[in-house]
């Protein structure tokens, strides 16, 4: 079981910094994702949306945290296989310096931009350049990987919603170059994550992994 998840991972991250996906051995990809996905009531729940098994449409819609116009390849999804397992997070591929904007209106309570070391280990985690903004409603979103002295917002700035805010980077725990999307909120001073409905060329979505996403 092991030797497999380790075949796909190198096989996965191959393929991810050349975005040849598609071609990825099936019988891997089938075994390593059966093997580490979450089958929590959240992730569940995350899936259900994400295949419009439930009809929600009371959340925040949030903007593609990129440019308009522009697509860009979803790699890893809510609770999906590899680093994702216990998280409602999501993995854009990005090239290095592309500019990273805000998903949502709020204020920056935190950030990091000074570390320049990254790779697929977990002793690099520590070295993630990030922004973390807090909206009106208590929730966070928090940007991941940066680019070294890529934070182009201060701490208290407050940001409107498709306002650059960062530069997408390879630092932290990060085999390859992209951004680290997550939101969650305190409630009773339980930590929870928060799947994110997004506007996109095809509509509201609950964004699934392995598609390019293009924001209109």
């Amino acid at each position: 079981m092991t030797f497999f998840k380790g075949v796909f991972y190198k096989d996965f991250i191959s393929r991810v910094k050349n975005s040849r996906l598609y071609f990825v051995s099936p019988f891997v990809f089938i075994v390593a994702c059966s093997l580490s996905r979450s089958h929590d009531s959240q992730a569940i729940q995350a899936r259900l949306l994400q295949k419009g098994k439930i009809k929600e449409d009371t959340s925040w819609v949030y903007s593609l945290p990129y440019e308009k116009g522009t697509s860009h390849l979803l790699v890893q999804g809510y609770f999906s296989s590899l680093s994702h397992k216990n998280r409602a997070a999501l993995d854009f591929k990005m090239k290095r310096g592309t500019k990273i904007l805000a998903a949502r209106d709020g204020i920056v309570i935190r950030l990091e931009e000074r570390n320049n070391k990254g790779g697929g280990n977990r002793k690099f985690r520590q070295y993630a350049n990030l922004v973390v903004i807090e909206h009106n409603d208590g929730t966070k979103a928090g940007y991941w990987h940066l680019q070294q002295n890529g934070v182009l917002v201060n701490l208290g700035d407050t940001v409107k919603q498709g306002q650059v805010i960062a530069l997408s980077g390879k630092t932290g725990y990060s085999a390859f170059p992209h951004l680290h999307f997550l939101v969650w909120t305190n409630k009773n001073n339980s930590w929870q994550q928060v799947p994110t409905r997004f506007m996109t060329l095809k509509g509201l979505r609950y964004l699934r992994p392995f598609r390019w996403w293009r924001n209109p």
